[in-house]
């Protein structure tokens, strides 16, 4: 979180758009239901599965053990049935990120599309905004437990060599069924990163724009861009601040703010720290009295 509030103490962004988007209450309106219910179904399970994340402890014990003592089968079988379910678990979540991933796409068709310019498209559409910004803050939040938890890449690490050891035997695990070969290796694809969840959403909104020749890239990295300016006029703004009722909120604003400044710099094509980028950010503006 130290290196989260760091990043805020040190971004100024262009004065942009000026309304209160409303993170706590915001309902959706008849036009943006039916997005919105399927946003919805997705995010309901975000919360059980950053529980879950943050609950996993991993078998390293089971596996050094294992790994020290080759010859005894108690010890292996031990470390194998450890993690295994940790795998069907890493596979989960996975399998989430691919949810999360096309979920984001719905959302960007319904923010960018014309008549509307993303400034009307984020006013009008609040309850799509409001959803856009719980897929960045459980993505921030996702990765920052995934890079506290050395465990996952172990874990899995583990069961690909064990795995590859007995498909030389020409021998099948009950996992495979589940857990299969070509699901392995997009699941390590998806582990081996820093990042996972923010990159997964990084390739979505490329794939979005690239797949959406005849709208304007602008549309996409201006919603980027508005989004975060929205955050940032309300973090900065006493009138916009006291609306909110919790101080989880503001945090909440923050973490938004980060994460479509980062996902904003992945997309655009000269990143968020050109000059000509519509977020300015600078070394010399603080938010007072939000990071405490």
């Amino acid at each position: 979180m130290g290196n989260l509030l760091k990043v805020l103490t040190c971004t100024e962004l262009d004065q942009g758009p000026n309304f209160f988007l409303d993170f706590e209450n915001a309902q959706p309106t008849d036009g943006e239901r039916e997005v919105w219910n399927q946003i919805s179904a997705v995010l309901q399970d975000s919360e059980s599965m950053l529980a879950d994340l943050q609950a996993y402890k991993g078998a390293g014990q089971e596996i050094r053990d294992a790994i020290q003592n080759p010859n005894d089968i108690q010890l292996q079988e031990k470390a194998w049935n450890s993690v295994c379910p940790l795998v069907v678990r890493l596979k989960r979540f996975y399998e989430f990120s691919l949810r999360l991933e096309k979920a984001l796409q719905s959302l960007l068709e319904s923010l960018t599309c014309p008549p509307y310019t993303p400034t009307q498209h984020l006013e009008r559409e609040q309850a799509l905004a409001k959803e856009f910004a719980e897929i960045l803050h459980f993505t921030l939040r996702f990765d920052e437990l995934k890079m506290r938890n050395p465990a996952i890449q172990n874990d899995f690490s583990y069961y690909r060599r064990t795995i590859s050891r007995n498909r030389i035997n020409n021998m099948h695990l009950d996992i495979e069924n589940e857990v299969n070969n070509e699901m392995a290796n997009r699941m390590s694809l998806f582990y081996a990163e820093a990042t996972p969840m923010l990159k997964t959403l990084s390739n979505a909104t490329t794939h979005f724009v690239s797949e959406n020749k005849t709208l304007p890239i602008e549309n996409t990295t201006d919603c980027l861009s508005t989004m975060a300016s929205v955050c940032k006029v309300m973090l900065e703004t006493p009138e916009y601040r006291s609306r909110f009722t919790s101080e989880e909120t503001l945090m909440f604003c923050m973490r938004v703010m980060v994460g479509v400044i980062i996902l904003y710099d992945h997309v655009h094509p000269v990143g968020a720290f050109s000059k000509t980028s519509k977020i300015d950010v600078r070394m010399h503006k603080s938010f007072k009295g939000t990071t405490t």
